[in-house]
């Protein structure tokens, strides 16, 4: 029964957007994924430049081309990383390297610059050429090597490194790679996790109560919280059951889903700041489409219960497609880049990002999946 109405609400709400007569919900999913990663594409040459955020939105990509296995998608990453010469930051002085923020070629250590990897390493499975990845195992290799475990130091560092190390893992079947992935991870948990909340705090500088939201209340960035939610469904994708850390990343990931589930608001999305929505009031979607990915792979391999969480994606796919996605294909409503819930920032349907096209396509795939069950 529960599939059954999440179906008629995806035809619903389909029909409700694009005045269209519905009768398979998997096939108008995927007409929503297309539209909007041909919208982009097409608007947005490919870029040489392997940071952070465009390296966001290749990770939707991949996914879709990984659902839909169409050449145009992969064709559009592999370019990508072709123009980057399978690279993050490039120095190739280790003497140089640095870990601190930074976004010129020796800041080869700080984790904006190794979310790329994720996609070299998908594009490497598909076909394994060892250029696709030698520079990801060179940097990830020399970073395990050194005595220092706070790479991971922001909330978006778990998105952008934890599920590459995961990934290396199965290309290599070096160990080493699980062990430093809970060593980096357990030291990211010491500075910005709330056990009481059971949610992330950016980083160590918005900690409660030395910080607090508008209203004097703890304030948890809803991208910030999607990055980690979202990094660690895939980082359990990959992860090998015989790993000794395992229930550790499923509590994890099952605390934040209760957390999670306990600030939407009624209209489907998260607001910036998720225990005050006074904060910063109003629809944004690079929070929401990562808890909507996150709630939707949990509860389509059976880590979350569906009775419990489809009614929270049911409307948070709601205002997904009926607010954020525009007519043309536009993503809506993604804060622009930052770190934190701004009073009085503009967010609208004009508000559009790389990385929040990317974590809608990511959503999207896994909405796919869910309502084409048998």
């Amino acid at each position: 029964m529960l599939i059954l109405t999440s179906t008629l609400l995806v035809n619903t709400l389909y029909a409700q957007t694009h005045k269209a007569k519905v009768t398979d919900p998997g096939a108008q999913v995927l007409e929503i994924i297309r539209g909007v990663n041909d919208y982009w594409q097409s608007a947005n040459p490919v870029q040489d430049r392997a940071f952070w955020d465009p390296a966001a939105y290749h990770t939707g990509n991949m996914e879709v081309y990984f659902l839909t296995k169409e050449e145009r998608y992969l064709r559009y990453s592999e370019e990508w990383a072709e123009k980057n010469e399978w690279m993050g930051a490039k120095s190739p002085d280790k003497s140089q390297w640095k870990s601190t923020y930074g976004e010129t070629d020796e800041h080869v250590l700080f984790g904006d610059w190794q979310i790329c990897f994720q996609t070299y390493a998908d594009l490497y499975a598909i076909n394994k050429d060892e250029k696709k990845i030698a520079r990801a195992i060179e940097v990830m290799e020399y970073e395990m090597s050194t005595s220092h475990h706070d790479y991971w130091w922001w909330a978006d560092g778990l998105y952008m490194v934890m599920p590459v190390m995961t990934k290396l893992y199965r290309i290599t079947g070096n160990e080493l790679y699980l062990e430093k992935l809970h060593e980096y991870f357990d030291y990211a948990n010491s500075i910005m996790y709330d056990s009481k909340e059971k949610l992330y705090y950016r980083d160590a500088k918005y900690v409660y109560p030395k910080h607090t939201s508008a209203n004097g209340k703890k304030d948890f960035w809803a991208r910030g919280d999607g990055w980690v939610f979202a990094g660690l469904a895939k980082v359990l994708k990959d992860l090998p059951k015989h790993d000794k850390h395992r229930k550790e990343y499923i509590a994890k990931f099952k605390g934040m889903a209760e957390a999670i589930l306990k600030s939407q608001q009624a209209e489907g999305y998260w607001t910036r700041s998720m225990l005050d929505s006074a904060h910063a009031p109003g629809p944004e979607t690079s929070g929401t489409a990562f808890f909507t990915y996150g709630l939707l792979w949990g509860i389509n391999n059976g880590y979350l219960k569906e009775k419990i969480y489809i009614p929270a994606v049911s409307k948070s796919w709601g205002y997904l497609t009926k607010t954020a996605l525009q007519k043309d294909g536009k993503i809506g409503y993604v804060q622009p880049i930052g770190e934190r819930a701004i009073p009085g920032q503009v967010v609208d349907k004009n508000s559009t990002a790389n990385f929040g096209v990317g974590a809608f396509l990511l959503a999207s795939c896994e909405m796919y999946r869910y309502v084409s069950k048998p």
